[in-house]
């Protein structure tokens, strides 16, 4: 069993902060093990009819696990989770409790109490790149093809079979039963379709006649892919100037592996590289910062940013732009951006730079850095909540 470093010390910390902690995570992310790999836990799968029946009295089953570190895997299975967690906070404070859910706490029906003040959201992301040097494969290229779910970044071979069979099980056991919604070829279509075209802009009518669904319908499924953390919805960063984009967001899928199953690449070529590279910028940044707190921005003219961050109050925007190799960087698009914005960091986060600096382009100072360089610059900035 792989003993994740980074999100141990990440649990343990949220642990000494709140006793309840919600771990949320896409299918296969890794919670079952990551849990299991935890010391001196009492693990128990809440899929299990007896697990259930032992938790039918959720007061004496905590009285029995006073003091312990409880592990409630799958805790949406439950009739009445939030009751549980609430007694647990509320009458059981010395009782550390972590809880497994493939959504957000908000948005699992089951959930009539969504435990506000009374616990701490760790949310697993696909795999960040401490988590590669503990699965001793730090190949990037490998990383960008297989994706960020451990059982598929482990396989031998390319597991094509097993994309599928994922998407059967999120339709199964996540989507039927945290949101009930129906149609299941329309939801999968939809699906696929963002997966194919992850990265780019999104407008909800363009996928109306391909999945047979009304325009409703789709903003539904982009809700309930975004709130299992299947999608991110990147939404455009403007004060509503007249020359910015000001309502069409961006979609990301959350994994490169699906993205290149999706598009049919089995191998990469120097092309495909910037695409995937902004995706493991984002999950870098939203897996360490635990924020989805991350626009873009563009203009009329096309000119684009790839992500901006919101800082608090009047904290000036931080301006990203990702580059697999540094020397493709272009200052056009950041010149645009801080004609009217132009108080802020701008970096570029380039896969070959292994040691930071600064160029300088009519003025604005841009700071090129590594992947790494970034998520430290970025850990002690007041974000603003999107």
């Amino acid at each position: 069993m792989v003993r994740r470093r980074y999100w141990i010390e990440r649990l343990t910390r949220a642990w000494a902060r709140r006793s309840v902690l919600w771990l949320a995570g896409v299918r296969r992310a890794g919670k079952t093990v990551l849990c299991q790999s935890l010391d001196n836990v009492d693990y128990f799968d809440c899929e299990l009819p007896h697990t259930r029946r032992l938790i039918e009295d959720p007061q004496g089953f905590l009285e029995e696990l006073r003091g312990h570190r409880v592990i409630l895997d799958e805790v949406h299975r439950l009739p009445n989770p939030s009751e549980l967690l609430k007694i647990a906070a509320d009458h059981f404070p010395e009782t550390h409790v972590l809880a497994t859910g493939s959504s957000t706490l908000e948005a699992t029906a089951k959930f009539r109490d969504t435990l506000t003040g009374r616990k701490e959201t760790v949310w697993l992301t696909p795999m960040l790149l401490p988590d590669l040097e503990d699965f001793r494969r730090t190949n990037l290229a490998h990383r960008l093809l297989r994706g960020g779910l451990p059982p598929f970044f482990l396989a031998d071979e390319l597991p094509e079979r097993d994309f599928q069979e994922w998407m059967d099980a999120y339709w199964a056991k996540d989507i039927q039963e945290l949101f009930r919604l129906e149609r299941r070829s329309s939801f999968q279509r939809f699906a696929e379709l963002l997966f194919a075209q992850s990265g780019g802009l999104f407008e909800a009518t363009r996928f109306v006649a391909s999945c047979e669904v009304s325009r409703q319908t789709i903003t539904n499924y982009l809700g309930a892919l975004e709130a299992t953390f299947v999608v991110h919805v990147v939404r455009p960063y403007s004060t509503h100037k007249p020359t910015e984009i000001v309502a069409a967001p961006k979609v990301y899928a959350f994994d490169t592996g699906f993205v290149c199953y999706h598009r049919g690449w089995a191998t990469l070529r120097p092309d495909d590289m910037g695409l995937l590279w902004e995706h493991v910028v984002l999950n870098e940044i939203q897996g360490r910062l635990q924020h989805r707190a991350l626009r873009y921005w563009r203009n009329k003219r096309g000119a684009e940013v790839d992500f901006v961050l919101p800082r608090r109050g009047r904290g000036e925007p931080i301006a990203v732009e990702c580059k697999w190799a540094a020397a493709a960087f272009h200052e056009s698009s950041l010149l645009a951006f801080r004609r009217l914005y132009p108080k802020g960091e701008s970096f570029v986060v380039a896969r070959d730079v292994e040691q930071p600096y600064v160029r300088t382009y009519d003025g604005l100072r841009v700071r090129f850095v590594s992947l790494e360089e970034l998520v430290e610059q970025l850990s002690g900035e007041p974000l603003a909540a999107v």
